[in-house]
């Protein structure tokens, strides 16, 4: 069932909530939390198909909110809310609502959000674009438990990593953080298999990726061992090396699929690691609205303290990762823009390295 409100107010949305609830035959709520996304016209359709997804494993109030604010001076004058409800059928497991706040109101979101919360439930809060520079000090942050950012969505992933670990307080996470789950739980168990210590690692992945990036951290800060990282062709993240006394321990997933996890002293083993989708990764964040303590200390362990690979690429010919990377204790001369800049002295064509300003054209549904 759909209804839409024109030049409405919270107060009669709740109102048509209610007698919409009773018309189905459901006035018990049943619902577990809220969600309220933020985002834009442009992209609010694929962030409500992913909570959608969600809403099987955690029925919810989605409240997503878009921002109108208008583009000329008596656009921005006005104020207007115009609400769309959506319940049963294809509204997942709960109710959705679709706020567009037009023209001052814009401003205005948490006024607007308050009235529509479910009562004595938990709140999440997601920005699939455009997170605010402090999501815990934004005004429809503070009413979360968890707040959701996507590094990936940024326009440089790596400098936007650096920025939620400058602003990171309890309840924040990133999807980015989220697409490693399974890389590091087969890593984890795989050292469990293997008990010698690790000397060195190394993380390939796709540049502007910053999954890779968040892979690295982690286990630069849990084993606390020198981590390099290549740039490979993807997609996403396709190995991860790591240096033992015994040998070599690797997993590696050239086609977002199947990885291959090779361990010294026994048979290679092919994995299933495939590239889940929004839905999957919401799914997985929403299970838990504790502090991520892991994530915490990864993200504040600092991108600048990895060693980083530049690969030079030539005209014409394709991309390869480098050697073998710098170490995180004494980061190489041609890391980051020192590195760019020799690479431009020696007549290569073209450099890729991590931290590069991804372009806008260059986007992924999934870039673990």
């Amino acid at each position: 069932m759909k209804i839409d409100l024109t030049d409405t107010t919270s107060s009669r949305i709740n109102s048509e909530l209610v007698t919409t609830r009773r018309a189905i035959g459901s006035p018990a709520t049943g619902m577990v939390l809220t969600l309220v996304i933020v985002t834009d016209e442009g992209n609010h359709y694929d962030a409500l198909k992913a909570a959608r997804g969600a809403s099987k494993e955690h029925p919810s109030r989605i409240l997503v909110v878009v921002r109108r604010p208008g583009r000329s001076p008596r656009d921005r004058a006005q104020h207007r809310l115009d609400a769309e409800i959506q319940m049963g059928g294809d509204a997942g497991s709960g109710e959705t609502i679709v706020l567009r706040l037009h023209g001052e109101l814009a401003s205005h979101a948490y006024s607007v959000v308050l009235p529509l919360l479910l009562p004595d439930a938990p709140v999440v809060v997601w920005w699939p674009e455009d997170a605010p520079r402090h999501p815990a000090d934004d005004k429809l942050g503070t009413l979360a438990q968890r707040r959701i950012t996507d590094a990936a969505a940024a326009e440089d992933p790596v400098a936007e990593l650096a920025r939620r670990a400058a602003a990171y307080a309890p309840g924040d996470t990133d999807l980015s953080w989220t697409r490693i789950t399974p890389w590091r739980s087969m890593l984890a168990a795989s050292l469990d298999q293997k008990n010698v210590g690790v000397t060195s690692a190394t993380v390939e992945g796709e540049e502007y990726n910053p999954s890779t990036e968040l892979l690295a951290l982690w286990l630069a800060e849990r084993l606390d061992v020198p981590v390099g990282r290549e740039v490979s062709e993807g997609p996403g993240l396709t190995a991860v090396r790591m240096a033992t006394a015994d040998g070599e321990v690797s997993l590696t997933r050239t086609d977002g699929a199947l990885a291959v996890l090779k361990v010294p002293g026994q048979p290679d083993r092919h994995v299933a690691l495939h590239r889940r989708t929004t839905a999957e990764l919401l799914s997985e964040e929403l299970r838990r609205l504790d502090p991520d303590e892991a994530y915490a200390c990864t993200v504040r362990y600092g991108v600048d303290r990895l060693g980083q690979s530049v690969v030079t690429v030539e005209e014409g010919e394709e991309n390869a990762p480098s050697a073998s990377p710098p170490s995180a204790a004494s980061p190489s001369p041609e890391s980051g823009a020192a590195g760019r800049s020799a690479a431009k002295k020696s007549g290569a064509k073209r450099t890729r390295a991590a931290g590069k300003t991804k372009p806008s054209d260059e986007t992924e549904s999934d870039p673990s």
